[in-house]
């Protein structure tokens, strides 16, 4: 018990730091949002129509996304939710980067009615790993 109150800190602040790394594949679970890797996604395109929603900022677009992807940044897509309406019936892969900013726009469509909302793992950075094509714009 010594221990405890006499290192409180370091107690609370380790406890902070597993929340911390806790806290994505948690909320991923609690917001019902399920991720597929760049084959899984691939199989998702070609055989159920799905959508990709590429959630990245102009600059990064720039240097290439998935082709036929729709381009709405993380930030603009809650106020740009009237474009996508008309996929609600579909699966949308959401892809970014590296898989973060993805996970929020999964989010934001499962919050308003999207029932078939995968986030890419990885990203667009996996999508190339994966030597998976690119385009342009």
């Amino acid at each position: 018990m010594h221990f405890i109150t006499e290192n409180m800190m370091l107690i609370l602040t380790a406890m902070a730091a597993l929340v911390m790394l806790m806290w994505p594949p948690l909320s991923r679970k609690i917001y019902g949002i399920k991720e597929v890797g760049p084959l899984e996604a691939t199989q998702l395109i070609n055989h159920h129509e799905a959508v990709v929603l590429d959630v990245r900022e102009d600059r990064e677009v720039a240097e290439g996304m998935i082709p036929g992807s729709k381009h709405i940044a993380l930030g603009q897509v809650g106020s740009r939710l009237h474009e996508l309406e008309k996929f609600k019936n579909r699966p949308v892969v959401i892809s970014c980067r590296s898989g973060a900013r993805s996970a929020g726009a999964c989010r934001i469509l499962r919050k308003n009615g999207f029932e078939q909302v995968y986030n890419l793992a990885g990203g667009i950075l996996a999508w190339q790993q994966a030597n998976m094509p690119v385009e342009k714009r």
